[in-house]
């Protein structure tokens, strides 16, 4: 797996996949909210599958 996700879009993920499950453990939202594992699994480990499928990469590092 070579990463794929730049710092900006790490931190974006990680905020978001935070959020989402802040706001279902505070009763916020509904457990679908519990789908911001995604995101912030992804941001840690600088991978995202989609982003290989579709061919995209947001990383500097490499380019």
């Amino acid at each position: 797996m070579t990463r794929n996700e730049g710092n900006i879009d790490r931190a974006v993920r990680a905020l978001a996949g935070v959020g989402l499950i802040g706001a279902t453990v505070a009763g916020i939202i509904g457990p679908w909210g519990w789908i911001g594992v995604v995101p912030l699994v992804t941001a840690a480990l600088g991978w995202c599958p989609l982003y290989s499928a579709l061919g995209i990469n947001t990383c500097s590092l490499g380019k």
